[in-house]
């Protein structure tokens, strides 16, 4: 079976360049849609912006290239893994029946070993950051391991995700440092709003679907409140990414690019439509640039004049 999945780009480099027997395993991984790589990444890489920002430092060009090979690693053995457990409710919905499990073209046994070749060479990495970091990567595989579930015992899987995917924030100052600080947490904290207000976007294209299979989501418990629901998480998004600048003492030049960050997620909460799956698809994707827009300005506020903004 080579038909592309429904929510990945007709044009996307797995179904145009890969080899047709790795096709079925870039998907597994993601690997066809990379801006949940980014959306992983992205925390980690401010994280670590903030640590050095803190310090009127740049950031260290090795630990970003190392955090963005640990997403994309972490990030495959994630999906695969929420697809072992999602297999009966995947072939259920329209958008994921195609998934390489529920369409037969991979076993549980072989999607099984991809997650944990996946998490060992995530492993080798880790090692290389620090014993606070190794120990804060150890606890995030407790997060990882119980999101697949949260959509079947609430209806905000979405902050799960927002507490697992921005786990980074926390492992790249960690890194970066040795230790943790407020800054860190209020920066973590700023996260975990933005997942969940893009990641209600997100499953706008699963609502009927999802209420079909019995799935919970912060979509479908917001109803026709989404739009102002997401707004709300991405106001308080904002106003913690601030917080942290301001107890991290940050420089003034953070400032313009986080409020393009702020006028970036307004206008995405303003165009979000509940009949309109790929318009809904379209703006959580746009959040790579929103994500990469607050790492850009954790990166200015290390220039510090006199005074702090």
């Amino acid at each position: 079976m080579t038909t592309i999945l429904p929510d990945a780009a007709a044009t996307n480099w797995v179904d145009r360049h890969a080899p047709q027997a790795l096709r079925p395993w870039l998907k597994l991984g993601r690997f066809d849609r990379p801006a949940g790589i980014w959306l992983l990444m992205l925390p980690g890489w401010q994280g670590i912006a903030l640590a050095g920002a803190e310090k009127g430092q740049w950031p260290n060009p090795l630990l970003l290239i190392a955090f963005f090979a640990g997403a994309a690693l972490m990030r495959a053995a994630g999906c695969a893994f929420n697809d072992i457990i999602d297999r009966d409710f995947d072939a259920q919905v329209s958008r994921t029946a195609l998934r390489p499990i529920p369409a037969g073209l991979i076993t549980v046994k072989q999607a099984w070993a991809f997650v944990i070749g996946c998490c060992l060479v995530s492993f080798l990495i880790l090692v290389c950051l620090g014993w606070l970091a190794i120990g804060l990567g150890v606890l995030s595989l407790g997060l990882v391991a119980a999101y697949p579930f949260m959509k079947r015992i609430t209806w905000w899987p979405q902050a799960w995700l927002g507490l697992t995917f921005n786990w980074g924030v926390l492992l790249g100052y960690a890194a970066a440092t040795g230790r943790l600080s407020w800054t860190a947490a209020l920066l973590y904290a700023s996260g975990i709003f933005w997942t969940l207000g893009y990641d209600t976007i997100y499953a706008v294209q699963d609502l009927e679907d999802d209420a079909l299979a019995g799935v919970k989501s912060s979509a479908r418990r917001l109803g026709d409140k989404a739009q102002y629901g997401v707004a709300g998480f991405y106001a308080a998004s904002f106003v913690l990414a601030v917080a942290a600048a301001w107890v991290g003492n940050l420089g003034a030049l953070f400032l313009p690019l986080a409020a393009l960050f702020a006028v970036h997620l307004s206008r995405q909460a303003a165009a979000l439509r509940l009949d309109d799956p790929a318009g809904a698809l379209k703006l959580f994707k746009s959040n790579t640039v929103a994500g990469l827009v607050l790492f850009l300005a954790l990166v200015a506020g290390l220039w510090k004049p006199e005074t702090r903004f």
